[in-house]
């Protein structure tokens, strides 16, 4: 119960304060819509993807639920959400919590960050110690408040999901789980081949406790010890591989864990770390493998977030997505890449300012001087300890036989990707066309081409312009979306084609400055219907939450999203449902990369055909503008005129109606107190002048 009171409490968590959050005050409250205009969006949303008959169906169960129990719900939702941030929060993150299969490919997506553009720097060790480096400072910067605050054209967004960034882990029950944050979190967690490390990186004062040199040593120190343990051994430990189960097994798991002194102590390291470190013994060789070890590798921990960096120095990011949506990881991801970047440069010109204004790197010997200086019991040690477990025979099993069932969910699915780089942004806008509509046509007539109907579709569409606000589902499926995939694949002549697509993309783009207004109709009616289950448990629901136009609009057979930052090579997530894709995109200037992700479906042949699509349309349109043909001269000064239109700033999400984490203020931990010395726990490991 008392997991349940610091889940609650979490949602009226509200930073304020300082830079970061100066405009918190200032947001509006993602507003309810009319609820008319809700059930008209609905029905409009879901009519290309039924029949007559079943159309005819839903219309009748829209309004059974106008002229009875929707309006009686919608007022129950405004009286509701008089004392909440946000009318969808609470709900939201209950459904996320409340998913009992794995985390792995179903909630956890990744990013690939781009090479070090210094290849010296590709080396694991010095590309990992940066990377942690660079995170300090934006945590440092975090914890200051000097952090700048997001603002998209004008408009400041919503902070607050950077509260749950760093040290949040996510805690299974019997019921659920809840988001358990680590309050005073002074510790990074380290694996190297399925062990499991942690140090300090922030003092008692909390600064920065290592200089980026002292960090490379600490995970050299990693690597070696690692490297003594007998291959034969280390599965057998791998107790990282138990976070990988259904939430219930892992939450008996636990239990057991917990049951033993040293190895609830260890849990407890693992819990409050403030982030996962990865280094991973593997190098992958092709973009593929790369992705998928992104995605799920062999082993993962669901704390909220994990730096992964690969034997090669490729790296990436993968990140529970509860608490969290892409948008904020990318401004972290984009910040600290950014840092290291700088921070080459300053060793050339000493004048390079950082991004993050407010830290002041400090000398680690002095820091450790003036810490000693307030006397022993505040002496800080900075060598790296081992996390140790006590292998009991229930764990010794379960790190077994969740092994085995890891490895089958890992090769029941599979990721593909496709790097284009005839053309991006600079040649979609000189068409004068919305680059993301773009692509989510160019989705729409490769599904097509390859199955011949159109299947529910899902882009979010970020709605931080409002106080906790995360996303609104755009269901790119339209009508004008559906005349267009049929005129195309037909006898039509190029003209009819082309302006079939124009009138597709004006439907998407309002389609998607309407969501990020908060007046979709995924939300809000999921809201209804979360609300009518806690009210009437065991009476039977509205029809139109049992009606199949629901369960279509549920059931997300590509579920998608725009990412997109020069910082990231790609980014991906797995699918929604076990018959559909997941396909995270970055549009750059010259280029668009894809990973997409299904269960052994026919995902290169989708991404064939969506390729062969994008250098057909390229050629209808060139044709169009071009009529003479285009000289290389004509398209510099196209590229440079370009005007670059709405895009509707669509980020990660699922597409599933999962939700959010929580915060609490307790300071508690699974019943410790997250400011119980760490310190202490596991075998200290030794350094070497050489390190």
């Amino acid at each position: 119960m008392a997991n349940v009171k610091a889940h609650k409490n979490a949602l009226n968590f509200e930073p304020s304060g300082g830079e970061t959050f100066r405009y918190q005050e200032q947001l509006p409250k993602l507003p309810i819509p009319e609820l008319k205009d809700t059930l008209a969006r609905y029905l409009t949303s879901i009519q290309p993807l039924q029949s007559v008959e079943e159309h005819e169906r839903s219309k009748v169960a829209v309004k059974d639920f106008l002229e009875n129990d929707g309006p009686k719900l919608q007022s129950k939702l405004l009286t509701y959400a008089t004392d909440k941030s946000s009318y969808i929060e609470e709900f939201w993150y209950d459904s996320y919590l409340q998913h009992s299969d794995p985390v792995v490919l179903n909630l956890n997506p990744f990013f690939v960050l781009e090479d070090d553009p210094t290849p010296l720097r590709n080396d694991q060790v010095i590309r990992a110690s940066s990377l942690i480096y660079s995170t300090l400072k934006f945590i440092d910067a975090l914890h200051d408040k000097t952090l700048e605050p997001d603002v998209f054209r004008g408009t400041p967004l919503c902070m607050s999901q950077f509260s749950r960034l760093f040290g949040t882990a996510r805690v299974p029950t019997d019921n659920g789980c809840y988001m358990a944050p680590g309050n005073e979190s002074r510790h990074i967690v380290v694996m190297a081949h399925s062990q499991s490390y942690h140090f300090e990186v922030f003092d008692e004062f909390g600064e920065t406790a290592l200089t980026e040199k002292e960090i490379a040593a600490n995970l050299r120190a990693i690597l070696r010890d690692a490297a003594r343990i007998p291959v034969s051994d280390i599965a057998k430990t791998a107790i990282g591989v138990l976070t990988t189960e259904k939430r219930r097994n892992w939450a008996r798991l636990r239990a057991e864990l917990k049951s033993d002194p040293t190895n609830r102590q260890s849990l407890k390291v693992i819990d409050s770390a403030l982030f996962i470190v990865c280094l991973d013994h593997v190098e992958p060789t092709t973009i593929e493998d790369l992705s998928s070890n992104m995605l799920c590798g062999t082993y993962r921990l669901d704390q909220g977030l994990q730096i992964i960096v690969c034997k090669n120095g490729s790296a990436g990011i993968n990140f529970e997505h509860t608490g969290v949506d892409g948008h904020t990881v990318l401004r972290y991801v984009s910040d600290i890449y950014t840092d290291t970047i700088l921070r080459f440069a300053k060793t050339i010109n000493s004048q390079t300012k950082s991004i993050f204004h407010s830290h002041k790197q400090k000398d680690s010997a002095a820091n450790r001087a003036r810490r000693d200086s307030f006397g022993t019991g505040l002496s800080f040690d900075i060598n790296p300890r081992r996390i140790e477990w006590n292998m009991t025979e229930p764990i010794t099993l379960g790190v077994r036989y969740a092994e085995t069932r890891l490895s089958d969910l890992i090769l029941q699915n599979e990721v593909r990707v496709l790097e284009f780089n005839n053309y991006g942004k600079y040649f979609i806008t000189d068409m004068k066309m919305s680059p993301d509509a773009f692509v989510q046509m160019a989705f729409q007539a490769a599904y097509y081409g390859l199955y011949g109907k159109s299947e529910c579709t899902y882009e979010p569409a970020m709605t931080k312009t409002f106080l906790h606000g995360r996303t609104e589902a755009i269901r790119s499926v339209t009508n004008a979306s559906v005349n267009f995939v049929e005129t195309y694949y037909s006898k039509a002549a190029d003209h009819d084609k082309l302006e079939s697509l124009r009138k597709a993309l004006k439907s998407h783009t309002n389609l998607t400055r309407q969501c990020a207004q908060g007046l979709g109709q995924d939300r809000h009616l999921f809201a209804l219907e979360c609300l009518w289950n806690r009210m009437n448990k065991d009476t039977k629901k509205p029809l139109i939450f049992t009606d199949s136009g629901w369960k279509v609009l549920g059931h997300t057979m590509i579920s998608t999203s725009n990412c997109g930052n020069p910082a990231l090579r790609l980014f991906g997530f797995g699918p929604t449902v076990s018959d559909g894709f997941g396909i995270g995109y970055i549009i750059k200037e010259d280029g668009i990369s894809f990973a997409a992700s299904s269960k052994h479906r026919q995902t290169e042949r989708l991404l064939k055909t969506l390729e062969k699509y994008l250098l057909d349309i390229q050629i209808m349109l060139q044709k169009e503008k071009y009529p003479g043909g285009i000289s290389q001269r004509q398209r510099i000064l196209a590229m440079e005129n370009a005007d670059e239109l709405n895009n509707g700033y669509s980020y990660f999400d699922n597409g599933e109606n999962f939700g959010s984490d929580k915060e609490s203020s307790s300071g508690s931990i699974d019943g410790y107190l997250s400011r119980s010395p760490t310190r202490k726990v596991g075998k200290r490991l030794m350094l070497r002048e050489t390190d």
